[in-house]
């Protein structure tokens, strides 16, 4: 099977998907670099291992409402793992046999396993994360005064492992209060009701310490007419700016924080260590990231 090709539930019905499968699944789902990273990786493994001579990677196109009769397909096509993207890493919970600690607090699941009886969930963005501010910008969420923008799965992730590594201090901002006081009552379970505090897009919390990490967990930036989530000349000269999105891989929030004199980085490094993180999980071995790196470059841009 071409592991560059799109598929559907009726092509996992009917075509025959031999050997060791993974998969992707979203809707959509073609812009996905999945495929590319962890096949690259795979590619390493088979150097090494002959074990990994039938493992493939493949993206399929699944829409929500058939998220969970697509499931049982996939498990008894013998998918030892899948990997979850919008809109389906809430969804999913409902679906599993199994859900692990981690991705309980995180109220979603990105990576499936493969078990006899269905299929376990986990949740590796917020590793992908920690990991991506430490390559990135030199930052570790211990102790650190963490700023996340949005209230969404994505900055629920971020603010939970925020929380999990033991951040100094949480501030969270969005623009619908709704959505950001159902956030801080979900996360009070992890450190009571006044681990976190909110404050107005438009005006940043005073009193902020000299240095600290400014995340956006929103999709503005993914248009390049967006403007800047905040202003970030309201963040002290020593903050870090991260941002998720890594297409386009420089965003306003990224050149506001540049011109301003703020280290910066986008959202790359998180999508490839969570992606490593799972094919971990599924493969026992240890997993080349660089491939996946260089492989999800090309596909960002690919030679002329």
């Amino acid at each position: 099977m071409d592991t560059k090709l799109t598929y559907t539930l009726d092509d996992l019905e009917n075509l025959d998907f031999t050997g060791s499968s993974l998969a992707v699944i979203g809707s959509p789902i073609d812009h996905s670099l999945s495929p590319a990273m962890h096949n690259a990786a795979l590619n390493k493994l088979r150097a090494k291992d002959t074990h990994f001579n039938d493992w493939a990677y493949y993206r399929f196109e699944i829409p929500a409402e058939d998220l969970s009769h697509a499931l049982p397909h996939f498990h008894a096509r013998n998918f030892i793992g899948i990997n979850l993207t919008v809109p389906h890493k809430v969804l999913a919970l409902q679906s599993l046999k199994s859900v692990s600690a981690h991705a309980k607090n995180m109220g979603a699941v990105n990576t499936l396993l493969r078990l006899e009886s269905g299929y376990a969930g986990y949740n590796t963005d917020g590793y992908g994360l920690r990991r991506g501010l430490q390559i990135d910008l030199d930052q570790s969420l211990k102790g650190s005064t963490v700023l996340i923008i949005g209230s969404g799965g994505a900055a629920r992730a971020a603010a939970v492992q925020a929380l999990l590594d033991g951040c100094d201090q949480l501030f969270i901002g969005n623009r619908s209060k709704v959505r950001l006081e159902e956030l801080v009552e979900a996360l009070s379970t992890l450190a009571g009701d006044d681990c976190v505090q909110t404050f107005k897009l438009d005006q940043l919390p005073k009193n902020l310490p000299q240095a600290g990490v400014a995340i956006n967990a929103t999709s503005l930036g993914l248009n390049i007419a967006d403007p800047a989530p905040i202003d970030v000349h309201q963040l002290p000269s020593n903050w870090k700016v991260y941002d998720m999105i890594y297409n386009p891989s420089t965003t306003q929030f990224i050149r506001d924080a540049q011109s301003y004199g703020l280290m910066a980085a986008n959202g790359l490094s998180m999508l490839v260590h969570q992606g490593a993180r799972s094919l971990r999980l599924w493969s026992h071995a240890e997993v080349d990231e660089q491939s996946m790196l260089d492989a999800a470059t090309e596909a960002l841009h690919p030679p002329s």
